[in-house]
């Protein structure tokens, strides 16, 4: 009796239900990428027995960005994990981990720069995850036609292939064609491509790691007077209302020579049934010698400190940042990896010729925007940018009103920042 009551006690002991962790990552927009994700956190439950929850999530970074804020001020039923924009750590500070306890040793294995975008007061806020750039597209075949070797090494130099190709092509019909196009329209896309133009003639990064305000010199007021002057010329009138895919969409028309562009946009470029495709190249930016060229871009990954399974979230973060993970999604999608050993990776370099030319703009040859320094004012700071910078490409302001009249907002949202900076972070809630 004593037998079959333990007998009958074991086969009735409750089944403890596997734990499922939630992922509020950036949102996506191609069916494709979302199908390979499912497989990959598939093979993550595989080897962990952890479940994963994807969440939707809005479309632009504002909205991200203001969602993930309401989810975390709410504390309780906050999702585990998170996609943190690399200019989105000083906002999220407060309500994430300090991963590098757990993370430290893996981290070493990706870019400096990168690690050091995710780090705020000497706290690893995130792990870096998908790597960005902004880059140059060119057309080389017509580069080749009007009898260029290579391409622009400055803004100068392109401005004056770009007017000569344009006319070439609608000389020959093309009366749609365009020398380059980019993104104009008053959001985070123009501070990018602006402070890629202000940067790389050694005009300021609008706020030094110092806190001093670089806007108003006559180097960054040249470099937008200079994109006014582009509008309606070699670019279209309407490219002071473009977002990347407006750029794009001319550009995988076959209607221009240039575009500025993020790396993702290689993929597209080079999709069978492309207009484009076999024709076209990618490089850094143009910049002087002292310049920069690209914006750093990308995404890390954060973990929720009122998260209720911490331990199962750090083995997410640590799987999806891995070597062979981040080599799936160079071989898949052509992303550029945040580990810099996998740009010696044969087979990654035979699809991805590109990233030869642009591992150096992770090593330290990107601009990187004020995010850290401006902390919670970032968004705030990159509007006021992007609206002044906006007023010159319409011609509402010259440079120099627009330069004098942005320094001083500034200055008054960094004693803002500098003020609300003293609040002391509550410690870390240990391993769960």
């Amino acid at each position: 009796m004593v037998v079959f009551l333990a007998v009958f006690a074991g086969c009735n002991k409750p089944t403890v239900p596997p734990v499922t962790i939630t992922l509020l990552d950036q949102g996506w927009i191609t069916r494709d990428f979302l199908d390979k994700r499912d497989e990959v956190l598939q093979q993550f439950t595989r080897e962990t027995g952890i479940h994963v929850k994807l969440l939707p999530s809005p479309e632009t970074s504002l909205e991200q960005l203001a969602f993930w804020h309401k989810l975390l001020s709410e504390k309780r039923n906050s999702p585990d994990v998170y996609g943190v924009d690399i200019i989105w750590s000083a906002s999220l500070d407060e309500y994430l981990i300090d991963l590098k306890p757990f993370l430290d040793e893996d981290a070493a294995a990706h870019f400096p720069m990168l690690v050091a975008s995710y780090t705020v007061n000497g706290r690893l806020i995130a792990m870096p995850y998908h790597a960005n750039t902004g880059v140059l597209f060119y057309r080389s075949d017509l580069l080749r036609k009007y009898g260029y070797r290579e391409p622009p090494k400055t803004w100068d130099a392109l401005e004056t292939m770009a007017k000569k190709i344009q006319a070439g092509e609608r000389s020959a019909g093309r009366k749609d064609f365009w020398g380059f196009v980019w993104e104009g329209e008053a959001a985070e896309g123009l501070t990018c491509n602006a402070l890629e133009w202000q940067a790389a003639g050694n005009g300021g990064q609008i706020i030094e790691d110092n806190g001093r305000i670089s806007v108003n010199n006559s180097r960054a007021i040249r470099s937008w007077d200079r994109a006014a002057h582009w509008v309606g010329t070699i670019s279209p009138p309407a490219v002071i209302a473009y977002r990347e895919s407006d750029a794009n969409n001319i550009w995988l028309a076959g209607d221009a020579a240039f575009m500025r562009n993020w790396t993702p946009a290689y993929r597209r470029s080079q999709a069978e049934g492309s207009l484009i495709k076999g024709k076209f190249d990618i490089t850094q930016l143009p910049a002087n010698k002292e310049g920069r060229t690209g914006t750093l871009g990308g995404s890390g990954l954060g973990i929720s400190r009122f998260s209720i399974h911490t331990r199962e979230a750090i083995e997410l973060v640590r799987f999806l940042c891995r070597r062979d993970i981040e080599k799936k999604w160079a071989l898949l999608f052509s992303e550029p990896p945040t580990i810099p050993a996998l740009y010696e990776e044969p087979d990654v370099l035979k699809l991805n010729p590109y990233l030869t030319d642009l591992e150096p703009a992770f090593q330290d040859h990107s601009v990187v925007r004020p995010a850290r320094i401006a902390g919670k004012n970032y968004p705030t700071v990159s509007a006021a940018y992007f609206r002044a910078v906006h007023s010159v490409l319409t011609k509402e302001k010259s440079g120099e009103m627009a330069a004098a009249d942005l320094e001083q907002e500034l200055i008054q949202l960094m004693k803002d920042t500098k003020a609300n900076a003293q609040q002391r972070l509550p410690a870390d809630p240990g391993v769960k």
